[in-house]
């Protein structure tokens, strides 16, 4: 009898502790994405890669690569047993065709698209306006980064039994606040655009994450892909 009682007063002690750690989580998470944003506009440029994607991307795919290693191995726990990869063969498929789409928008759409003119006084551009083929390498590992960073946001939230909707608001107050950094390489217009479209997106990637299997892999694909959207609507209008 004394087994039996034992094992449900364990589980109940693992399931509080992992609530109580949601906050430190959440502060983990936040430290992450201000230390990995703040290197890239000082750290970077005070080595001599202050370029940008276009100008030094295996630098910048480097840095952010470490900054990968860093998220995996302080939240470890979480991607162990918290993230699950489900039907594979789907899943499968689904990065083949993700990775074709990106390779036609990049071999094929991409070089075809009208070239820009940017007026002088609405400087400073994003250098995504004049973004090359090297730019998309450190951006999708960028990407992936910050979707490392919102999966243990919002499992973190769910662990302590948020509903969906308050983790989504949370999120948005999390991921679009960080999308404010981009005021010191963007100007005010693109902070601004960038940061909506971040708080809109924090309504649909929570959704994918818990309701969606393999819900991280579809999340990744429809962020890269808003990139390449806002780069043919920039180029045609």
């Amino acid at each position: 009898m004394g087994r039996l009682y034992s094992m449900p007063m364990t589980t109940d002690i693992e399931n509080n502790s992992q609530e109580d750690s949601s906050p430190k989580i959440i502060l983990e998470v936040a430290s992450i994405w201000l230390i990995s944003n703040i290197g890239y506009y000082l750290f970077l440029p005070a080595l001599g890669f202050g370029g940008g994607y276009n100008v030094d991307p295996i630098q910048i795919t480097l840095y952010y690569l470490f900054w990968i290693g860093v998220t995996v191995f302080a939240f470890w726990d979480i991607f162990q047993h918290k993230v699950k990869l489900e039907n594979i063969w789907l899943l499968s498929a689904v990065v083949l065709l993700g990775g074709a789409l990106i390779t036609l928008f990049l071999g094929y759409v991409f070089p075809h698209l009208p070239s820009l003119t940017w007026s002088q006084s609405w400087k400073p551009a994003s250098e995504l306006l004049y973004a090359t083929p090297w730019y998309f390498l450190p951006k999708s590992i960028d990407i992936f980064l910050q979707q490392l960073l919102v999966l243990v946001m919002v499992r973190a939230f769910s662990s302590r039994k948020y509903s969906l909707l308050a983790t989504s608001l949370w999120c948005a107050g999390l991921f679009g606040g960080a999308h404010l950094l981009l005021v010191f390489g963007g100007g005010v217009v693109y902070t601004a655009i960038f940061t909506l479209s971040a708080l809109v997106a924090s309504f649909v990637f929570p959704y994918l994450i818990l309701r969606v299997k393999n819900g991280f892999i579809y999340s990744y694909f429809l962020h890269w892909f808003f990139y390449a959207f806002v780069i043919i609507i920039i180029r045609y209008i």
